[in-house]
């Protein structure tokens, strides 16, 4: 499986999502004002994180360029692909962030764990510290 798939993790979390909304729905608050906020904050953040998995697939906007034809037309679709990929490779975190709040899961794939990076000190910091 490739780590970059996508579609799969969308469809993971969407399943997550709904098991959430359902358990949250589930809840029965009647005079308990905690049980209430509780299903209010869940329901709250399942709409959010629909709406973060959603901008992350948008398309890019690029304005209309009305008829193009021959090498014009060609270098346009260039330019819709590299600025479709960039989109992907910087809204793609967002999606990984969210697949790993499910990682113990039975369905999560080992190959979605989040790659931990160490960041390098930053030696300007120290500079103006001194």
């Amino acid at each position: 499986m490739v780590r970059d798939d996508l579609p799969v993790k969308a469809e993971f979390l969407l399943a997550r999502l709904r098991q959430d909304e359902m358990a949250a729905r589930a809840l029965k608050p009647g005079k308990n004002a905690d049980v209430a906020r509780l299903q209010s904050r869940v329901l709250a953040d399942v709409e959010a994180k629909r709406q973060l998995l959603a901008w992350s697939a948008e398309p890019p906007w690029l304005p209309e360029v009305g008829d193009l034809s021959g090498w014009q037309a060609h270098a346009w679709e260039v330019v819709v692909g590299t600025v479709d990929a960039r989109r992907l490779r910087m809204r793609r975190p967002v999606v990984d962030f969210l697949v790993a709040a499910y990682a113990d899961h039975p369905d999560f794939r080992p190959e979605w764990e989040l790659i931990e990076v160490e960041e390098e000190p930053d030696t300007r910091a120290r500079a103006h510290t001194v």
